[in-house]
């Protein structure tokens, strides 16, 4: 295998979006921006949803143009009992523990929220770095300068050698364009999207040994 350093996003990618886990997460975003900002449950869905589009995260819109606590934010929307949604799955750790390179997870959320995540998946010791959305701050994924702060993190010069693995099509695009190869889990895209899709994480060693 060719590549040294692979990235994983978190959210519905290191565990599967049938757990409604991130559904979860965004109801949540839902109850703060009514609750702790006033807005009227009717505008929240699109202004989120506009935020998520034009910022990359709605946090990243929230910032910009309501005067919030980002650690606060994080906090709330992420304060779930994860063990009701997320089940380890030992085919996954152990394709993941088989890969010859650097794993990071590289994700829009903070590392608290991750770590919970990756305890809760028994992954954490797989992933020895976290790149969260405060480490790539201002930006975040799919931005550009967010994969050049991930790829100084892992100490990598070359984005060939790197894999980029989301289940957001937008984010594996802007991965491939920073010259990252990519690869979409679970999602559908176009083949411009990505270089190679999986739904079934015992295809991804294959896919990787062939580049």
């Amino acid at each position: 295998m060719r590549f040294t350093t692979v990235f994983f996003d978190l959210d519905d990618t290191l565990y599967p979006s049938s757990s409604n886990l991130w559904k979860a997460i965004k109801q949540r975003m839902n109850d703060f921006m009514r609750e702790r900002m006033n807005i009227p449950e009717a505008e929240i869905p699109a202004l989120r949803e506009k935020y998520f589009l034009q910022y990359g995260t709605t946090l990243r819109g929230l910032q910009k143009h309501h005067d919030i606590d980002v650690e606060d934010f994080l906090a709330y929307v992420h304060d779930l009992p994860l063990d009701q949604y997320l089940i380890p799955d030992p085919t996954q750790r152990s394709v993941i523990a088989s890969l010859p390179a650097r794993k990071l997870v590289f994700t829009n959320a903070d590392i608290p929220h991750a770590d919970r995540v990756l305890n809760a998946l028994r992954l954490r010791d797989l992933f020895p770095t976290i790149i969260d959305v405060t480490t790539v701050a201002p930006y975040c994924k799919p931005m550009p300068e967010s994969f050049e702060i991930a790829l100084h993190i892992a100490g990598e010069t070359d984005p060939s050698r790197c894999v980029m693995i989301d289940d957001l099509a937008r984010t594996t695009r802007a991965a491939r364009v920073a010259g990252l190869f990519s690869i979409l889990y679970n999602g559908s895209g176009s083949a411009d999207d990505a270089n190679a899709h999986f739904t079934d994480w015992n295809e991804l060693s294959g896919i990787l040994e062939t580049q």
